[in-house]
């Protein structure tokens, strides 16, 4: 049986022969030292390979997805600090770097170093065009499962509003927050974003309306909540007549 062939073909890695798994085992392993080993003498964003499939690894790892997961995150994360050279964060192919990011996730999808380095790592990184794309991923992963990765949308509002100094994006990742993030495991933090953003914005009336429409709706119990968006409405109440007051002036 070809190596293409095993490595292609959709099949549960239990039906692999142990002797192929070990195959395929040396055969990522080789292939990890050769690319350490074949540096050049400045080192480029195109250095960084494509992965293979999740496949290929689940079965180059006798079968344990998760162990070739974090073995893929440690090779990633340590895949600037190259002998002979650097290369930093700012040279990485970013759209190939998110296929390493799905790869990982897709062989751990209950694990979440993928989306912390992709928020905290390679999205703070003083690159614009760069951070854009990490954000862009990050919001893509929210929008397949709001309530699993809504920390790391409600990072990316920050980045945006504060570090790109881009409103509309900020309050686009806010309002799909408050829109979509809707399991208990949510804070309520997190979908009063928008209203943060929307107050620094300088939208105060929108706010306003935001923060009356959710006091009216019945739906939040919760006291702390409840005193939060009283004092919330009470400060925009207050900003709005000096802003009124300076207008009359």
């Amino acid at each position: 049986m070809h190596f293409y062939h095993i490595l292609h073909k959709d099949r549960p890695p239990g039906d692999v022969p142990a002797p192929v798994k070990i195959f395929l085992l040396l055969a990522l392993v080789m292939q990890l030292v050769w690319h350490s080993l074949q540096q050049p003498v400045i080192a480029t964003a195109e250095d960084l390979p494509p992965p293979l499939s999740a496949n290929a690894y689940i079965m180059s790892s006798l079968g344990e997805p998760v162990a070739a997961s974090k073995i893929l995150n440690l090779w990633l994360q340590a895949f600037d600090n190259q002998p002979g050279s650097s290369l930093s964060f700012n040279q990485l192919d970013y759209h190939r770097l998110t296929l390493w990011l799905d790869t990982s996730l897709e062989l751990d999808p209950r694990g979440y170093y993928p989306m912390l380095v992709a928020a905290r790592v390679y999205g703070s990184i003083n690159n614009p065009q760069k951070q854009r794309v990490m954000l862009d991923y990050i919001f893509k992963k929210f929008n397949e499962n709001p309530d699993k990765y809504w920390r790391w949308l409600a990072h990316a509002v920050i980045t945006a509003r504060h570090e790109l100094k881009d409103n509309a994006l900020a309050l686009k990742y806010a309002d799909a927050l408050a829109e979509k993030a809707t399991g208990k495991n949510v804070p309520y933090w997190a979908k009063d974003m928008k209203i943060i953003v929307l107050e620094d914005m300088g939208q105060l009336e929108a706010a306003k309306i935001l923060v009356g429409a959710l006091i009216d709706s019945k739906t939040i119990t919760d006291p702390y909540e409840l005193n939060f968006l009283m004092q919330k409405i009470a400060v925009l109440e207050a900003k709005l007549l000096k802003k009124q007051q300076s207008v009359e002036k």
